[in-house]
């Protein structure tokens, strides 16, 4: 939204930039062209990029050919571990979301552990990306065990699959946020370039899920070079989408760059 100050002055109001509390942002003033800080650890927004960028490592690291081959049987503890980073994350962006008040100045913010904020889109995104990182974390977590086919099915690609659904669900509801409709091309925005990629590691995501189905009664994997190719691939997203948290994170100003 555009608003106006009682002073006449004009100034941009962004519901990502509110949650990231960056606050308004004044059109009149120049861009800064000034380069943003990658360290920034006294900001929640900072943690949650490094979080995710270490989950999306560790995921990358589990599903790239030359080391999932190195590590052998220890991927799924690397997979595991990932996604206790990613739950990490997604509750500090539920946090974030909970508590991001009503005043257009954020003046109200508060400090609950849990909220209930059903009229904003991003607090419902939150909440659905942290449902499925908790997917995540138990398709990992039994993964390790040693499981029948029909166990495989149940307990590990199911929560995969409804996880990659979440993530879905979670980043097209990103996506109606910063676009304020389905769809929108808005390559100059920052938030709209960490949604648009985001959304494409949850689509690959997605995709992993469908070749990591279990065939019964063997126990097979549907296609276990898309599940592993696409899980990489998901995961590079991700963490690029991550990486551009950062900037975002330090910076006192809006959401422009």
């Amino acid at each position: 939204m555009v608003l106006r100050r009682p002073d006449e002055t004009m100034v941009e109001w962004s519901a990502w930039s509110h949650r990231k509390g960056h606050g308004l942002i004044d059109q009149a003033a120049p861009i800064s062209t000034e380069p943003n800080s990658w360290w920034a650890p006294r900001r929640r927004g900072w943690w949650i990029a490094i979080l995710f960028i270490v989950g999306s490592s560790l995921f990358a690291i589990g599903s790239f050919p030359p080391t999932a081959s190195l590590l052998g049987s220890a991927a799924g503890a690397v997979f595991f571990v990932g996604s206790i980073f990613f739950t990490s994350a997604a509750y500090l962006q539920y946090y974030e979301a909970s508590n991001e008040g009503d005043s257009v100045t954020g003046d109200d913010r508060t400090s609950r552990l849990l909220g209930l904020r059903p009229q904003s889109l991003g607090w419902w995104a939150s909440v659905v990306q942290l449902v499925g990182t908790l997917f995540f974390n138990l398709s990992t977590f039994t993964a390790m065990g040693d499981l029948s086919a029909l166990q495989e099915e149940a307990l590990v690609w199911a929560p995969d699959a409804l996880g990659s659904i979440a993530f879905l669900v979670a980043s097209g509801l990103a996506l109606v946020e910063v676009c304020a409709k389905l769809w929108c091309w808005k390559p100059d925005s920052r938030e709209w370039r960490i949604a648009g990629i985001n959304m494409a590691g949850s689509i690959a995501f997605g995709i992993s899920a469908v070749g990591a189905h279990v065939l019964l009664p063997t126990g097979d994997l549907n296609n276990a070079t898309v599940a592993n190719s696409f899980t990489f691939i998901g995961a590079v997203m991700f963490l690029i989408g991550a990486a551009l948290l950062i900037p975002a994170a330090s910076s006192a100003s809006g959401n422009r760059g």
